[in-house]
């Protein structure tokens, strides 16, 4: 004899999402904030401040590269979690959330369209907010000189994409869907968190990244899939880490 599973309540859904986003992006969201008010309280100018992502963890080469192959493992697992969540209460996750590799040509149109569509204003708003002092200078790489920093540095742009995308979009939307909250709050509380674990970067990075929260978000509503999502972070990540890796910094020199 089998028994059906009971559908969790709005107060089971609702401890289980704070505790989802305070092991991953909430905790994020919490150190940048921190993070941010620090470089505020720092006694000079946030421009003059830097934000550096994609660090060095050692200055032994290997060492570091374990670090941070390490750092993208561990960090993908509240992904496996969240999908573990929503399997376990019979939601069909390769439906909802669109997290399959059965569409290509759909996928990869959609996400280099929506990677220009956001991209290209990007750079424009990052320099809008250098010009008006609200973000810190933000250094995309600074890994060493060495054979595997590319490599390395396109998977760290996969696992972010990967991370936030379905975090942010597909499981964290579709449990407040399922909650009955108004579209309006889904497509808000989806957006704001991606504007603020990005708030370290300053003012400019949450408006900047809130912006893209609320297109991706409405995409999602639309089509129901997180794989063009993937698609074009990838490609905004990978080209801002790799690009400012391999191009001459006089090149970047408006950046900071």
């Amino acid at each position: 004899m089998t028994l059906d599973r009971v559908a969790p309540t709005r107060r089971v859904l609702t401890v289980e999402i704070v505790i989802v986003l305070l092991l991953s992006l909430g905790m994020s969201a919490i150190y940048a904030v921190v993070s941010l008010i620090a470089k505020l309280t720092a006694g000079k100018p946030l421009s003059s401040q830097a934000a550096v992502l994609n660090a060095s963890r050692s200055a032994r080469p290997y060492l570091d590269l374990t670090y941070q192959l390490l750092d993208i493992g561990f960090s993908l697992v509240p992904v496996a979690l969240v999908l573990y969540l929503l399997m376990r209460d019979q939601v069909p996750v390769r439906r909802t959330l669109g997290l399959t590799a059965d569409r290509p040509g759909f996928d990869a149109g959609w996400g280099t369209l929506l990677a220009a569509c956001i991209g290209i204003p990007g750079l424009l708003l990052v320099y809008v907010a250098k010009v008006l002092g609200i973000n810190a200078q933000i250094v995309p790489a600074a890994l060493q000189h060495v054979w595997w920093a590319v490599p390395v540095l396109v998977l760290s742009a996969i696992q972010n994409a990967v991370l936030e995308e379905v975090i942010v979009v597909g499981y964290l939307m579709t449990r407040l869907r399922s909650m009955a909250v108004p579209l309006v709050w889904v497509v808000a509380a989806s957006a704001v968190l991606r504007g603020s674990y990005h708030l370290y970067q300053g003012f400019g990075a949450f408006v900047g990244n809130a912006v893209m929260g609320v297109v991706f978000a409405l995409f999602f509503l639309r089509f129901k899939r997180v794989m063009p999502l993937i698609v074009a972070h990838t490609l905004l990540d990978t080209v801002a880490f790799v690009g400012y890796t391999v191009l001459p910094h006089s090149w970047l020199s408006w950046l900071s």
